[in-house]
């Protein structure tokens, strides 16, 4: 195909571009159930434009997805979420987002490879969703962090019932968040940074 002078081959927006500066890059998995947050923590927190593959929720996953506050949601992750953020000028973090609907954990396989650590997003109206989810977590050795998702009609409980009913250990730090705001998103990924630190500087 021939192209004319007058075509433009446009590259990533200037605000996309990795800054110059950074000289590591941390990836890292927002992991949890279905709703619980995921997509609105990665778009809220990313300096980038959100890569999502939300699709619209069909009936096909009537009786098979947990359809827990389906009156109000009409899309679910399929695949992934993708964001970055920039920590500090040397350091970026890759975000990715899981699917939360069990028949799409296979995915997770590969979205965990190289993964340095997660955030466990988690909404207390439904902790037993969150079991497997850092049940597979610990199987595979990946430090975490997790994250309460303070809904507007959630119930909220001191961090030692949370502790207690999700069986963590005294370590894992657990922190509250309202994923729709940046800052609070950025908190909880320095909460995370900061317990990588305290592992590798505890390691003989």
């Amino acid at each position: 195909m021939d192209f004319k002078s007058s075509d433009t081959i446009t590259g990533p927006r200037s605000e996309d571009v990795l800054p110059d500066t950074a000289t590591a890059a941390v990836k890292i998995v927002i992991v949890g159930g279905f709703g619980v947050g995921k997509t609105t923590l990665v778009g809220s927190v990313s300096e980038i434009r959100p890569l999502t593959t939300e699709e619209t929720m069909t009936e096909a996953g009537i009786g098979v997805d947990d359809d827990y506050g389906s009156a109000t949601k009409t899309a679910t992750t399929v695949a992934m979420d993708f964001g970055r953020i920039t920590i500090t000028d040397q350091l970026v973090l890759y975000l990715f987002g899981t699917p939360g609907q069990e028949r799409f954990w296979f995915l997770w396989n590969g979205l965990f490879e190289g993964a340095l650590g997660a955030v466990v997003l988690i909404d207390t109206r439904r902790l037993e969703v969150s079991f497997d989810v850092i049940g597979r977590l610990e199987e595979r050795g990946v430090p975490f962090v997790v994250a309460v998702n303070e809904f507007p009609d959630a119930p909220r409980y001191p961090v030692d019932e949370l502790r207690n009913a999700l069986d963590l250990p005294e370590d894992v730090p657990i922190v509250h968040c309202d994923a729709r705001a940046r800052a609070s998103s950025r908190d909880v990924l320095m909460t995370l940074m900061r317990f990588l630190h305290t592992l590798t500087t505890a390691a003989p």
